[in-house]
């Protein structure tokens, strides 16, 4: 299957899932504003979910892949079989007992994580209970990974995209009998935290069935550390924190937001918002990308290699810049249009809208990572990526920090401070990342590559004039079309189709080419149920 048509499989898959997580951002908004409960849902998310986000999502997905790959080539579909095991076995016994630890001393990491709240016993209660709820999560993501990875292997993409679908409608259900039953809004929140854990063993269900009907049987067994495993571990970590370098970000500009009553919930508003285009258009092509060049490297194909890396990026620009343009330019009018009903004001929004625009201009670069990453992968060179994470993740810590104290000493929000750091340290990496692709040959941009990005600008240009235009009229549009969830559609869906028109009328791409990205690749595996 094409690049283009296994990214399609993922995106589309994923829209479904992120339109759900859409709806269920909406009603803990108006179940728990923008205060205390909200900070709490955020806490108790926000382990479970930075390891979803690094393991199901792809970053161990894509450090396992070469490994599993190359014992398959080598000797046989059973010794993988072994191997996968063997991994799947160790790592889920080290993590199982990583989340018990953590439960037993979330009595003392609730308060350091919400420190705002920590003179109220009530939210302190609540917060340590939800937490514990949501823990587990964390083991089934730790099968679920492995599992997506050999899934991965076999040409099968669906599955892997689809199971997270599950974690919105299991988390929805609760929310939406809190408008129904005479519950407090605390019960509200601790079953949906106890909801997370449920989607989770039913997506390490889903995709072990998967894995059996592709003809792989694995087995979990008591854990030892095997050679395999050894060598899969010393891929797989590097390979896991480089690709969840924007993750761990994302963790130490949570735990500085803690301080400060309700930032955590507009991180997590701002979090849901930026990471759209990551989740639908990075991870996708990402995952697609590494099976690809592994091909390429163990052939000495560099030429296909060169060309592989180039569509990726032509083809994830194509998609996240106007995503981007849209964030930072009318971030208000989306926020206040979808998100401010209930307990959520237009206050909220707007302190929201400040935020989201400084992450707005980061969203390339963290769609970039995930499509430079690929290569280093490929190689079995994790390391350099995880010493390039490391280094965006100091520049966080330390511009983040110093910025969120002086801004919050100048009377300005610092959560934007926050936001800045963040967006900063993924250019960085982006650049590290690009810049000794570049140094080793391994990549190098084309001028018909650098002429296609151009022109992807110069179409995103002309529709961030035209969101500026409806962005000045937010009201009066609002009151022409009725409603402001009519008027945010409209504006949204004008703009995307002057962004298509644009792309043809600069030559971006043409529909011959379309064509050619989407066609069936000699020798692809076949679509089935499961890819």
């Amino acid at each position: 299957m094409s690049l283009a048509r296994n990214t399609l499989v993922q995106s589309t898959l994923t829209l479904g899932s992120r339109l759900l997580g859409f709806g269920r951002d909406l009603a803990l908004s108006a179940n728990f504003g923008q205060g205390a409960l909200m900070d709490v849902w955020s806490t108790a998310l926000m382990l479970p979910n930075m390891f979803r986000r690094l393991f199901a999502e792809g970053a161990f997905a894509q450090a396992f892949v070469p490994v599993y790959g190359g014992v398959k080539t080598r000797e046989g579909d059973e010794a993988a079989a072994v191997t996968a095991s063997e991994a799947m076995s160790f790592m889920f016994a080290v993590v199982a007992a990583f989340c018990i630890l953590l439960q037993v001393a979330m009595p003392w990491i609730v308060p350091l994580l919400l420190s705002a709240w920590k003179d109220d016993a009530e939210v302190m209660r609540v917060g340590v209970i939800a937490t514990q709820l949501a823990m587990p999560y964390l083991a089934c993501m730790t099968i679920a990974s492995l599992l997506s990875g050999v899934l991965n292997t076999g040409g099968r993409f669906a599955l892997s995209a689809a199971v997270p679908v599950f974690l919105n409608l299991c988390t929805l259900a609760p929310l939406l009998g809190g408008f129904l039953l005479p519950v407090s809004p605390a019960m509200v929140l601790l079953a949906t935290s106890a909801a997370v854990t449920v989607s989770g063993v039913i997506q390490a269900g889903l995709l072990w069935w998967g894995v059996r009907r592709l003809g792989v049987k694995l087995k979990l067994g008591l854990p030892r550390l095997t050679p395999n495993v050894k060598r899969a571990l010393a891929l797989a970590v590097p390979g896991a924190m480089a690709g969840g370098a924007m993750q761990v970000n994302s963790v130490v500009s949570q735990v500085l937001a803690g301080s400060d009553a309700g930032a955590r919930s507009v991180l997590y508003n701002a979090d849901r918002l930026y990471q759209l285009p990551l989740g639908l258009v990075g991870v996708a092509i990402g995952l697609a990308l590494v099976p690809r060049l592994t091909r390429a490297f163990v052939s000495g194909d560099h030429e296909g290699g060169q060309k592989t890396l180039d569509d990726g990026i032509n083809l994830a620009m194509a998609f996240t810049l106007p995503a981007a343009v849209a964030l930072f330019v009318i971030p208000f009018f989306i926020i206040d249009a979808t998100v401010t009903r209930g307990a959520f004001t237009s206050a909220d929004a707007a302190r929201t809208a400040d935020v989201l625009r400084q992450f707005a201009w980061g969203v390339p670069a963290f769609v970039l990572a995930k499509v430079l990453t690929p290569p280093f992968f490929a190689r079995e060179d994790t390391r350099r990526p995880m010493y390039f994470a490391v280094t965006a993740v100091i520049i966080t810590v330390v511009l983040g920090s110093g910025l969120f104290f002086w801004f919050r000493a100048q009377g300005w929000d610092g959560v934007l401070g926050l936001a800045i750091a963040t967006s900063v340290s993924a250019w960085v990496n982006v650049g590290l990342l690009a810049g000794v692709l570049i140094h080793e040959n391994a990549w190098r941009p084309s001028p018909a590559f650098v002429s296609r990005i151009a022109r992807v600008l110069a179409a995103s240009a002309v529709m961030a004039g035209l969101l500026l235009l409806a962005s000045i009229n937010y009201g009066l549009l609002s009151r022409i079309l009725l409603a402001k969830e009519i008027a945010v559609l409209v504006v949204c869906g004008l703009g995307a189709a002057a962004y298509g028109v644009c792309l043809f009328a600069f030559r971006a791409v043409t529909l011959s080419e379309l064509k050619a990205t989407l066609r069936r690749e000699p020798g692809g595996g076949a679509v089935s149920g499961l890819d």
